[in-house]
């Protein structure tokens, strides 16, 4: 049985990794920053934690909650969309919205969580998006979004190298309908999660640090 974390799994696809992780029998513990979250979590079987990754104070209480646990899986899902493309500067509200907990975030919780992963030998990944591939850039819609995504790259590829007990990635998992992707998405939540799990369980050495997306293909650049 794996144990598995899943870190912005109230709802889209952090709750259905959290479902179908549990269908397949493995142990789920699962982050939600509100009552409603956190209660939707319990009825699925998971284990539920509070944790606002927009607060670091409450980031930073993940480390005590999991004194003890080896994560053969940890995913930070949790993220946050601004539309606006370049021609609208972001305000300060915006970028601190999105920054914090796509970025900062992220940056936080992987101290609190990667000495669980290096004792199981496990799995960090961090959601990224086809957009934050800087040489792929096909537009200059979500601006903001694009540019957090890059920077979730780069933080997954220097952070692994001061985790050597475990396999870090980012995963695309595609444009999927979810609240942020709209219901004009090509993927269904059910096929990309799916998707995200093969891709987890068939990671190789040579993908550390890699962007990966759900159907497989290895990014060729950032």
């Amino acid at each position: 049985m794996l144990t598995v974390l899943v870190i912005g799994a109230s709802r889209g696809i952090g709750l259905e990794i959290v479902r179908q992780y549990l269908e397949a029998g493995e142990r789920v513990i699962a982050t939600a920053r509100d009552d409603a979250g956190l209660e939707r979590l319990r009825e699925l079987g998971a284990e539920p934690l509070r944790v606002d990754v927009a607060d670091p104070a409450s980031v930073s209480g993940l480390a005590w909650s999991l004194d003890g646990e080896e994560l053969d899986v940890a995913l930070y899902v949790a993220g946050v969309l601004d539309p606006h493309g370049a021609k609208t500067p972001p305000t300060r509200e915006a970028f601190d919205r999105v920054m914090h907990a796509n970025v900062l975030g992220l940056m936080q919780a992987m101290p609190q969580v990667m000495p669980a992963v290096e004792a199981a030998g496990g799995v960090f990944a961090a959601f990224s998006s086809e957009m934050s591939q800087v040489g792929l850039v096909d537009g200059s819609d979500a601006w903001l979004y694009r540019v957090s995504k890059a920077a979730v790259n780069m933080a997954v590829a220097s952070a692994r190298h001061s985790y050597p007990g475990a396999t870090c990635v980012a995963l695309d998992p595609g444009w999927v309908q979810t609240d942020m992707g709209g219901g004009a998405a090509p993927l269904t939540v059910e096929c990309s999660v799916a998707g995200l799990r093969r891709v987890l369980a068939s990671l190789a050495p040579e993908d550390n640090g890699r962007l990966i997306h759900h159907d497989g293909r290895r990014a060729a650049s950032w």
